[in-house]
C-alpha cells in the first residue's frame, strides 16, 4: 500500500487508491481532445521472440486514448522488419515502426553524421532520440509517455498512470518519472539503483557537500525507472546520452530546463519485473558492470558543469565513502527482506558493492583522461538549426518504410 508521504523536492504522486485502470482512461479520453498523447517503444527485434512483449502489444490494444505509438526497431534486417510490422499490426491506434537499420533511415543518419549532429553509440539512447524526432515530425501529439518492451508484469494501467500528469490540462508538470517496488519471484531486484544510484548520491553529498543537484536525484525514488513521460516541446531541448546514462542524463536534464515544480514522479505499478541485466564481472563492456560505470560518469560530469572540480584524490575518497555507506544499505536491506519474508543473498550484494566500486573509480578515471568528451546527442532543435529539413526527410523516410514493407 503506498503513502502519501512527500521527501525531496519534486512532488510525488501515490497510488492510494488502486483507483479503476476504466475511470483513469475514461479521463485521459478527453484529455486527449485537448492534449493528444503518443506512446514511444525503443525495442530490440529480439524482443519480439521474448516473453514480455506480446503480453505489452496486448494490454496495448486495449488502450483508448492514444493518438500514436511509435517503435523504434533496432537490429533488424528486411525480413525482420516485416515480421515486425505484422507483429505489432494488431494495434488499433495509428502505428509507426522505425526501422533503425534500414537504408532509408541510415540515409537520414549519414546526413546527420556528416554535421557531426548523429549518435555516436549505438543503443537505447539512439534510439529513442529518433523515435523522439519522429514524434516531432508527425506533430500528432501534445504528450508523450514511454516505456520499455520488456516488462514482464506490464498492464494497461502503468501507461494510464505514466502519462496522466503530462495529460492532464489542470496539472502544470512538464516531466514524470515512473517508480514502482522492485520486487519479484521472493526477493528485491534494482541492484543499481538500490547499492550505486543512491549510495553514490550520498557519498558525493558527503565528499562534495550541499548540491541542489544531488538532493534533486536523491528526491526519486527509483531514478533508473525505464518509463517516464513528458510534454512534446520538452523534446526540442532535451540532449539525450546515448549510453547507459540515460536515465540520469535525462533527469540531470530536466533540472536543467526546468523548476522542480514542474516535474513529479508516479506510482505506476504494485509489482515490477523486467529481463535481468548480468552482473558481468568479468567483462567491463556488459551487464551491470557497464551501466554502472556509464551511469557513475554520467554523475561525473554533471557535478563537474556545476562548478565541481574532481580529482585522482577525489575519486579515491569518494569511492571509499561509497563503498563504506553501500555496505551499510545493505544491512538496510537484508532487514527489509526478512520482515517481508523474502530472500536475500548478502554474498551477492556484497560481490556487486565491490564491482561497483570498481567502477566508480574506473569512472572516474575515464572522466579524468577524456575532458573533451561529448556524451550527449545533440538536441533536436540544434538539428533543425542545422538541417531545417531533416525532420519532413525522415518523417518521409518512416512513411515510405511502413508502406513499402507493409504484411
Amino acid at each position: 500500500m503506498g503513502d502519501f508521504y512527500q521527501n525531496g523536492i519534486i512532488t510525488t504522486l501515490h497510488n492510494l487508491t488502486r483507483r479503476p485502470v476504466d475511470d483513469l482512461e475514461q479521463e485521459l479520453v478527453s484529455f486527449s481532445r485537448v492534449r493528444p498523447m503518443s506512446l514511444v517503444l525503443p525495442s530490440l527485434y529480439s524482443e519480439l521472440q521474448g516473453p514480455a512483449l506480446k503480453n505489452i502489444v496486448h494490454e496495448l490494444a486495449k488502450v483508448p486514448y492514444l493518438a500514436e505509438i511509435v517503435i523504434g526497431l533496432d537490429r533488424a534486417n528486411e525480413q525482420e522488419y516485416r515480421h515486425a510490422l505484422e507483429y505489432f499490426s494488431e494495434l488499433p491506434q495509428h502505428v509507426k515502426v522505425l526501422w533503425n537499420d534500414g537504408p532509408r533511415l541510415r540515409a537520414i543518419d549519414l546526413k546527420l553524421r556528416e554535421q557531426g549532429l548523429a549518435p555516436t553509440e549505438m543503443g537505447k539512447g539512439r534510439n529513442v532520440w529518433y523515435c523522439f524526432g519522429y514524434v516531432l515530425a508527425s506533430g500528432k501529439s501534445k504528450s508523450v509517455a514511454l516505456h520499455d518492451c520488456d516488462i514482464l508484469t506490464y498492464s494497461r494501467d502503468l501507461l494510464a498512470r505514466l502519462i496522466y500528469p503530462v495529460a492532464n490540462p489542470a496539472f502544470n508538470y512538464m516531466f514524470c518519472k515512473g517508480y514502482y517496488a522492485r520486487v519479484a519471484d521472493g526477493s528485491i531486484n534494482g541492484r543499481v539503483s538500490r547499492l550505486l544510484v543512491t549510495p553514490l548520491i550520498r557519498a558525493l553529498k558527503k565528499v562534495c557537500g550541499p548540491s541542489d543537484f544531488l538532493d534533486y536525484l536523491d528526491s526519486f525514488r527509483y531514478p533508473l525507472a525505464g518509463e517516464f513521460s513528458l510534454r512534446t516541446d520538452v523534446i526540442n531541448d532535451l540532449r539525450i546520452p546515448s549510453d547507459w546514462g540515460l536515465e540520469v542524463g535525462v533527469l540531470s536534464e530536466m533540472k536543467r530546463n526546468y523548476a522542480t515544480n514542474r516535474l513529479c514522479q508516479v506510482d505506476i505499478a504494485d509489482t515490477y519485473d523486467h529481463k535481468h541485466q548480468d552482473l558481468s564481472a568479468e567483462d567491463a563492456s556488459q551487464g551491470l558492470s557497464k551501466m554502472s560505470t556509464d551511469i557513475s560518469k554520467a554523475l561525473f560530469r554533471k557535478l563537474a558543469t556545476n562548478g565541481e572540480v574532481l580529482s585522482n584524490e577525489k575519486f579515491r575518497t569518494i569511492k571509499a565513502t561509497y563503498y563504506r555507506i553501500a555496505l551499510d544499505f545493505i544491512e538496510t536491506y537484508q532487514s527489509d527482506a526478512v520482515i517481508n519474508g523474502l530472500s536475500f543473498d548478502r554474498h551477492k550484494e556484497e560481490k556487486s558493492v565491490e564491482l561497483f566500486a570498481q567502477n566508480v573509480m574506473r569512472a572516474g578515471s575515464y572522466f579524468l583522461d577524456n575532458p573533451m568528451d561529448t556524451p550527449f546527442i545533440p538536441s533536436w532543435s540544434r538539428v533543425a538549426s542545422a538541417l531545417p529539413d531533416l525532420m519532413q526527410e525522415m518523417y518521409d523516410a518512416v512513411e515510405a518504410d511502413n508502406r513499402e514493407f507493409a504484411p
